[in-house]
């Protein structure tokens, strides 16, 4: 199996409560690299829905499937909905 995820857990501690909020991106591992944009993980990581490595994708492409992206967006979610 060549599945992968990339997971973000952001933990916000409020009124002696912790919160948590959880990003993941779900794809699968190439078998060669693809692609010159990006760092790390990117030219052999293919996101699920998409044809190309994560490399070869715009930052736009890469903000709408973002891991760290979905989890900050839900603690921001959060934070304007919050009463103590």
């Amino acid at each position: 199996s060549r599945s992968a995820q990339f997971r973000t857990v952001v933990a916000l501690n409020l009124d002696k409560r912790q919160f948590q909020f959880e990003g993941i991106c779900i794809g699968k591992i190439l078998t060669e690299k693809h692609g010159q944009q990006g760092f790390g993980y990117d030219p052999i990581f293919k996101p699920s829905g998409f044809e190309t490595s994560s490399a070869e994708m715009t930052m736009a492409e890469k903000g709408t499937i973002s891991h760290r992206g979905k989890a900050i967006q839900q603690l921001i979610d959060f934070l304007k909905e919050y009463k103590s």
